[in-house]
């Protein structure tokens, strides 16, 4: 049978090239039909490559390439599946050969391992790997280079002292992603006349919703109402009341956009993803809380495509998850503005005249001034208020 070869899968027009990340498998494994091979990283999104077919894999570029769409990453041999391979019990009789042998993964060190090779003499093959199927890492190789230029250069130490914590640094590559994010948030602050509006939210009436209703919602919903979800009606609701937030600048001309496709920022492990969520105008609560819930997790699980973080109109950036208690987000091009939302503290505040302890929140909303006003921007901020302290508006319009 034909090797079936495995590509660089195409991602959209604007996407070219990227960095093989990481391999899933080890070079010769034997792999099941659609299972996930190989992690791409490119300038806007990270995916998953899957097998196409089930055989054994042959590597054919290291994890830490550089790989263009469409070149062959791999091959694999449709002649040996899971019942041709060679059992366990046969493999054991080999043992004694295949104990001397690295595996086959070893014989492929990335690129950073390559280079410390090449700058300090030390061949990975007689390093002890702790990456994955043995393989040696960066790491591994900074470690064992601090070992030996102690062992030449001091007397030696108890080798409880001798550990990668000696490695003051090390140095990696920007992955394709931080570098556009690097690039789009330097872009952003230069080409916007960006100011930031602050206001402050009682969270009382949407916690006791929450308490009141949770048991209900789960029950028919299959998820928790959280927060989020609020927050999106309420921008929505403000976006109408107040439309030139609703808009962007595409060189001389103004831009009304007549929708509400409304971006959640997500954080992962490769940096923050915005994932739209389409027409929160027409969707209920339960509909925001799954399709919020379903963008976070493949953006997550690196399973976020480029259709899903394109066309947003607003986003809505919650530092408070992590215990942000006040900050100025950057505006997410070519939007005009974006809503940051914080931690929320048990403070004292004033109601009636008398101080009572409340649930706050900062809210801080990032606008381009080439476009909005202060007067819009401080209105947008009262309107979401507004509808977050008294979310009947919601229901009303008001």
């Amino acid at each position: 049978m034909p090797l079936l070869e495995v590509k660089i899968p195409p991602m959209g027009e604007s996407i070219a090239n990227g960095i093989l990340a990481k391999w899933h498998v080890a070079d010769g494994d034997v792999v099941k039909k659609d299972q996930p091979l190989f992690e791409l990283e490119t300038d806007k999104i990270t995916s998953e490559g899957t097998a196409e077919a089930a055989g054994k894999i042959s590597f054919k570029a290291a994890e830490g390439d550089a790989v263009k769409i469409g070149q062959v990453v791999a091959t694999i041999d449709p002649a040996v599946t899971a019942s041709t391979a060679p059992s366990e019990a046969s493999a054991k009789e080999d043992g004694n050969s295949q104990s001397q042998t690295p595996h086959p993964a070893a014989a492929t060190p990335s690129p950073a391992v390559r280079r410390l090779a090449a700058e300090t003499g030390l061949d990975p093959a007689t390093i002890a790997g702790t990456g994955k199927a043995g393989r040696v890492t960066k790491g591994d190789m900074l470690v064992s280079s601090a070992k030996a230029a102690e062992t030449t250069t001091t007397p030696a130490k108890p080798a409880a002292l001798t550990s990668a914590k000696e490695v003051r640094q090390t140095r990696r590559k920007m992955s394709p992603l931080r570098q556009k994010i690097a690039q789009r948030l330097v872009a952003a602050q230069h080409e916007a006349a960006m100011l930031t509006t602050f206001n402050e939210v009682d969270m009382s009436a949407v916690v006791a919703l929450r308490a009141k209703y949770q048991d209900d919602f789960v029950k028919k919903n299959g998820l928790k109402l959280g927060f989020m979800s609020f927050f999106a009606k309420a921008v929505v609701h403000a976006l109408r009341e107040v439309p030139a937030v609703n808009a962007q600048i595409d060189g001389d001309t103004i831009i009304e956009n007549h929708y509400y496709d409304i971006g959640i920022a997500v954080s992962t492990d490769r940096g923050l993803m915005v994932p739209v969520i389409r027409q929160c105008d027409t969707l209920g609560m339960a509909d925001v809380e799954k399709a919020i819930a379903d963008a976070a997790k493949r953006a997550r699980e690196g399973k976020i495509t480029l259709a899903d973080l394109e066309g947003g109109v607003f986003t809505i950036t919650n530092g408070g998850t992590f215990g942000s208690m006040l900050s100025t987000p950057i505006i997410n091009p070519p939007q005009s503005a974006i809503l940051g939302l914080h931690a929320i503290t048990d403070r004292p505040v004033a109601v009636n005249g008398q101080v009572v302890i409340r649930p706050m929140m900062y809210l801080a909303l990032s606008y381009d001034h080439r476009l909005v006003d202060g007067k819009e921007a401080v209105t947008f901020l009262v309107k979401v208020k507004q509808a977050i302290e008294d979310p009947a508006r919601l229901v009303i319009g008001i």
